[in-house]
This record gives C-alpha cells, structure tokens and sequence, in this order.
C-alpha cells in the first residue's frame, strides 16, 4: 500500500491492531479456564444497599465460543486481505481495483444503451421518458450538489427550469455547457465608477432596468456611466449576451441576488464563477443525455 509516507504509520497500525486482537483473546480464555471452588454461587463482594449483592457467574460457553470465532475470522480476514498496514494479504485484492473491473464491467453492459441515446437528437431524447429516468440518477448524482435535487439552482447557480439562460439554452448550447463547463467572470468596477457615489449610481440605474424602485435623482448619472462601462457585456437596453455570458439585467432573474446591496456588491467588487467541464469525468454520451434531461425541464 503506497499510501503510507513512511513504514512508521504501517507499524502504527498493524502492531496496535494485533495487540489488540490477542489481549481479546487473552481475556475469553481466560474466562474459559477459570474455575469456581466449591458447589455454592460465588459473588464478587460487591454489596448494595445492605443486601444487594452481584453474582460472579461464568459466562456461559456458547458465548465464549462466539468470540474465539470472531477472533479466529479475524486473523484469518488480516492474513487473507489488506489490514495490517502495508502488509497486502496473500490474495493481493485492493479496493481500487475491484471498483475498476466493476466500472469496467458496468461500461460494457450500459454502453450500448448509452451510444443508442448518444444517437437521438436532444430535442427527441428529451421526450423520451425511459431515458429521462436514467437521466434524472445521473442529475441526481452529479449535478444536484450544486443545483439542487430539483434543479432550480441557489445563490450563486443558475435554476435550470426557468428557461433563463446566461450562455443560450438552446440544446447544442447547453450541452457545450456541461461538455467544456463555463467561466464567469464580472470585474470589480468600484475604482472605475469613481467610488461609492459612482457604485451607487450604476445600482440605481440597473434596478430601473427591471421596474424597481429608484432614486430618481441618480438616474442620469447612472446611466451615463452604465453607457459607458456597462454596454459592452450587457448591450445598451441591458438585456445581455450569451457569448459572453452576461446575464439580463431587465428579466428580475438574479444569479447573486436582486437586493439593492447585492447588485451594488455585484457592480463593486465583481462576481466569478465557474462551471466545471464534464467531458472527461462523464464522456460525452451521459453528457448528451444530461442535456436532454436539462431540455426536458424546459417544455
């Protein structure tokens, strides 16, 4: 076993474990061979409110045999299997590499299934309700930690089901999303904006984009800059571009939140995140069937 920087941590483990099963076995012998004097019940001598007194009775055979069987399996599992530190067990067998020729025995029964979904076009696949159960487990198992069992996402993760989309939902797009994964990034503009005053101003104009609202007074001001140093991601009328993943600003959907103080967080100090590519971990076929699956939450 590799894992270990240095043999200390093997004897560490395997000098202790051994001790310990032959001082269990040191303690149910000893039971088995002691002997009680005499044809009266002995008692150990402890004495509780003036009459209570504890019997000092053998534990009965069968009991003790247990045990030496589990000692007994026990040495033999430590001499068969790995255990004892770096000592490997005679058989050689490793967890690593029975989860390898389970995957690999898995791969080649699912994988027809798999190049026969790979083949139907997402919108197809989408309606497809057997193959929308396979690929509800895999969301549930790769996916949901970040955007929820029910894929309408958190602070921070985009809901998959509102069909709001900061880099395209059409289903080619959205299946290059989970293939290569996306990053995000929304500078800080504080400095630029010339401060707090300039933040703020930018924030007043943003909320007035959705119909919030407003300082009135700060508008023009905002707007000037939002012109300015906005446009160029966001577009002039603040709707976006999914080539760039700017998000819309008109539609009240908020990755970081709609609150006056995270929009003016967001304009501040910036935002970045990032959507981890798949394609290596998963391949492309449960990729192709995920995307249906995400397609299939957007009627």
């Amino acid at each position: 076993m590799a894992d270990f920087v240095n043999q200390f941590w093997s004897w560490f483990i395997g000098i202790p474990t051994v001790l310990g099963i032959l001082a269990c076995a040191w303690l149910v012998l000893g039971n088995m061979s002691g002997k009680r004097s005499g044809s009266g019940s002995e008692t150990t001598g402890h004495i509780w409110d003036v009459d209570l007194t504890e019997y000092n009775n053998p534990l009965p055979a069968w009991w003790l045999n247990l045990f030496l069987i589990t000692i007994v399996w026990g040495l033999i599992y430590l001499v068969l299997y790995p255990g004892l530190g770096s000592f490997a067990g005679t058989l050689a067998w490793t967890s690593a590499e029975r989860y390898e020729i389970e995957m690999a025995q898995a791969e080649d029964e699912y994988a027809p299934l798999f190049a026969r979904y790979q083949k139907t076009d997402l919108a197809l696949l989408a309606k497809d309700k057997v193959a929308m159960r396979t690929a509800e487990r895999l969301f549930a198992s790769y996916c949901s930690t970040c955007h929820g069992s029910d894929a309408r996402g958190a602070v921070g993760f985009p809901n998959l089901r509102d069909g709001i989309w900061s880099w395209g939902g059409d289903p080619k797009q959205i299946k290059s999303t989970i293939l290569d994964g996306r990053i995000g990034i929304m500078p800080g503009w504080a400095t630029p904006l010339g401060g707090t005053q300039g933040v703020d101003d930018v924030t007043e104009y943003v909320l007035s984009l959705s119909g919030q609202e407003v300082n009135a007074d700060q508008l023009l001001s905002g707007q000037e800059k939002f012109q300015t140093f906005c446009i160029g991601c966001h577009g002039v009328d603040g709707t976006g571009n999914p080539a760039v993943g700017a998000p819309n600003l008109t539609d009240m959907t908020w990755l970081y939140g709609g609150s006056r103080e995270s929009i003016h967080r967001s304009i501040a100090v910036g935002r970045r995140g990032q959507m981890p590519g798949h394609q290596s971990f998963l391949g492309e076929h449960k990729v192709h069937l995920l995307a249906a699956y995400i397609v299939s939450l957007n009627p």
